[in-house]
């Protein structure tokens, strides 16, 4: 009966000292044909299993190598050696499963992430991607813990849609139609009715808009579920499948939204530190090894827990999209012509600008609102001025952009003329006006990439190694 190990990480406490054990993992190390280091992935800590004279024969031995799996039994004993408080005398030692030592990859040395990314089906067993894939498993529990404590109902939104939520048409299109035998219209376009759902259908790029078909019934809901890109985006910051949280409230403006957004990032990160510490403590030091490497002008002015600490402690800056830009235009790097991308109200800020705002000129944090209304989508409320939107963006150092959201237009008029500016036909959308035909409220709802949640409370750099398997351009791998 395998349900009667113990894992590592509860062995290390000392609890057990003097009790029988079992104990099952991967092999880390073998040295003197007597110590062998295992992980079980509970913990990035090893346990010793110390093997006396006589116990294995030499071929037994010889299998003990780097990835192999083992099955131990033995004594839990205070541990003589440095470095560990307890290890095991075994008492008996079953192989379960070999590992070649000539073509295991992950020999026990450095290496780097780039060479982990290609064999991302082995990178759980470092000690990086230990840590960074336990820290991503709170945080996805801490979000369901968040909205459950609050009384938001879990929905379910469909991974399947019609519908382009955000208007930019980066889908990627599902169909069952043949391929290399379209069938056709008489104008020549491809006939949906003919495909499996009976007309064009996509993967989802947000739950949103059903999101707010749930919030107008039950007031606060929350999705969390994979989205989709089709976006050729070859950066540190982009997936093309990629998981997000968003919530939409019923009775809700723009500064309850704000409100909440600040709330639940705070909350992430307190339950990530109070529930993965070690895990963080780890990767700290690992960052502050990375940047050794880097001039002191790239490193990072606070350490990854001293940040995480900062953000918790600290109240997030909040300003108009209108200030933002004032401050870019006054800044010491828009003078010495050092963004690469113009500013001037009315674009889309950059990654490079909102970057100086949280890193360099508040060293927070950042809550923008109030963006103009011809560069977001066309659910968002319009402001009085007529040239703004009740938009908001939260942007965090290191990443920029880490949440999206916005009041929603609960005015049918002001809506249905919208969308008559921006050509998203009224007709395929009559389920979502209902929600403004039908007892309309204001309400608002923001969206978090969680991949990008995750790379700012791990410190790491690149998102292809917060996510167990990137989806990127040219690249499906297993």
């Amino acid at each position: 009966m395998f349900n009667k190990r113990t894992k590592i990480k509860d062995l290390l406490s000392g609890e057990q000292v003097g009790q029988e054990v079992i104990v099952m993992g991967w092999v880390r190390s073998f040295r003197n044909n007597q110590f062998v280091a295992i992980n079980d992935g509970s913990t990035n800590n090893n346990i010793q299993i110390v093997i006396e004279l006589g116990l294995i024969d030499e071929v037994t031995a010889k299998r003990i190598t780097t990835g192999a799996s083992l099955k131990v039994s033995g004594t839990l004993i205070e541990s003589l050696g440095k470095g560990q408080k307890v290890e095991i005398k075994a008492t008996s030692l079953e192989i379960l499963g070999d590992s070649d030592a000539e073509k295991y990859p992950l020999q026990p040395k450095k290496h780097s992430l780039e060479f982990l990314r290609e064999k991302a089906h082995l990178r759980f067993r470092t000690n990086t991607f230990g840590a960074v894939f336990r820290v991503r498993h709170a945080l996805a529990f801490a979000i369901h813990q968040f909205f459950n404590e609050r009384g938001f109902v879990y929905l379910h939104t469909p991974i399947l849609t019609a519908s382009d939520a955000e208007g930019a048409g980066e889908m990627f299109q599902v169909t069952t139609l043949p391929l290399n035998n379209l069938p056709k219209k008489e104008n020549n376009e491809i006939d949906f009715s003919q495909d499996f759902f009976g007309k064009a259908t996509n993967l989802t790029v947000s739950g949103q808009l059903e999101g707010e078909l749930g919030a107008m019934a039950f007031s606060d809901i929350y999705t969390f579920g994979p989205t989709f890109r089709a976006e050729n985006s070859n950066t540190t910051r982009h997936l093309a499948e990629f998981w997000m949280i968003e919530p939409e409230m019923a009775f809700y403006d723009l500064e309850d939204n704000r409100i909440l957004a600040e709330e639940f990032i705070k909350y992430l990160i307190g339950y990530a530190m109070k529930h993965n510490r070690e895990d963080l403590e780890f990767l700290d030091t690992r960052l502050k090894e990375e940047e050794k490497s880097l001039p002191q002008e790239k490193r990072s002015e606070l350490g990854l827990i001293e940040k995480l600490e900062f953000v918790l402690n600290n109240n997030f800056e909040h300003i108009s999209y209108s200030e933002a830009i004032d401050i870019l235009l006054a800044s010491p790097a828009y003078k010495k012509k050092k963004f690469k991308y113009e500013i001037k109200w009315g674009i889309d800020l950059q990654s490079e600008h909102e970057r100086y705002l949280v890193e360099k000129h508040f060293k927070k944090p950042v809550i923008v609102t109030d963006y103009p209304k011809d560069i977001k989508a066309f659910y968002m409320r319009q402001n009085d001025d007529g040239k703004t939107v009740a938009a908001m963006d939260i942007l965090a150092p290191g990443i920029g952009e880490i949440v999206g959201g916005s009041q929603r237009e609960e005015r049918l008029d002001k809506l249905e003329k919208r969308m008559k500016e921006m050509d998203i036909p009224a007709d395929e959308m009559s389920w979502y006006l209902d929600t403004r035909r039908f007892g309309s409220v204001p309400h608002a709802g923001f969206g978090l990439g969680f991949e990008r949640m995750v790379l700012f409370v791990t410190g790491m750099t690149n998102i292809r190694d917060v996510i167990p398997f990137a989806r990127t351009p040219k690249n499906c791998e297993f």
